[in-house]
C-alpha cells in the first residue's frame, strides 16, 4: 500500500509540474483567419476559443514556405522541434529555416508546447547521414544538441511576407502576444503558411 501510495504521488507531481510549465509558456495563438478588419484579425483556434487579434502599425509578416533537406545548410540557423530519445538524441518533428535577418531569434534548448517535446534554436555545426536519417549538430549558447531528421519531419523555410497574406482561410502563428485590456491580443509579429503550410 505504502509503495502504491508513494507511486501516486510522484505521478500527480510529475503531473503538476508539467501543468505549471506549460501554464508559465508564453501565450501562442494558431488557428486560422476567419475575417480581416483593418488591422484586426478573427483567428479560429479549432478547439480554443476565437480570439481578436490586433496588429501593430509596425508588425512584421513573415510567411512561411515548404522546404527540402537539402535547404538545411551548414551555418544555417534553425528552429527544431523534437522529442528526446533515451540516448540523448532529439528525433525532429519540424525543423524551420530562419531568414539571415533572424538569426538568434529565440536561442537554446527549452520545453515546447507539446507533451513531451522540445523547441532547440540555433546553428547547424554539423550533418551526416545516419541510420535514421540526416544528423545534425545544433548548437547554440550554453549546448548543443544531436538533431535526427527523418523521412516524416517535415521542413520549412521562412521567406519575406506582407499584409496581403493575412487573408481569411490563410493559416497563422503568433508567439507572445500582448494581451490588452480589452481582451483581445496585439502582435508586432505574425507568421502566415503559403502553399498551403501549416504554421507551428
Amino acid at each position: 500500500m505504502r509503495a502504491t501510495a508513494i507511486r501516486t504521488a510522484l505521478v500527480f507531481v510529475t503531473v503538476f509540474a508539467s501543468m505549471s510549465a506549460l501554464a508559465q509558456q508564453p501565450l501562442r495563438v494558431r488557428g486560422t483567419i476567419e475575417s480581416v478588419n483593418g488591422s484586426t484579425l478573427l483567428v479560429k483556434q479549432g478547439q480554443r476559443p476565437d480570439v481578436m487579434v490586433k496588429l501593430t502599425d509596425d508588425a512584421k509578416v513573415f510567411a512561411v514556405v515548404p522546404a527540402t533537406l537539402s535547404d538545411v545548410k551548414l551555418g544555417a540557423f534553425i528552429a527544431v522541434a523534437a522529442m528526446p530519445q533515451p540516448d540523448g538524441s532529439q528525433t525532429a518533428i519540424q525543423v524551420v529555416i530562419f531568414m539571415e535577418s533572424q538569426r538568434g531569434r529565440g536561442e537554446g534548448n527549452r520545453p515546447w508546447d507539446r507533451p513531451g517535446a522540445t523547441m532547440t534554436n540555433g546553428t547547424v555545426d554539423a550533418t551526416v547521414a545516419g541510420v535514421e536519417g540526416q544528423v545534425l549538430t545544433v548548437k547554440y549558447k550554453g549546448g548543443e544538441q544531436k538533431i535526427i531528421i527523418g523521412a516524416n519531419t517535415l521542413i520549412r523555410t521562412y521567406v519575406p511576407g506582407n499584409r496581403s497574406d493575412l487573408k481569411p482561410g490563410a493559416h497563422v502563428y503568433i508567439f507572445g502576444p500582448e494581451r490588452l485590456p480589452d481582451g483581445t491580443l496585439q502582435t508586432a509579429r505574425i507568421n502566415v503558411g503559403r502553399d498551403g503550410v501549416v504554421p507551428q
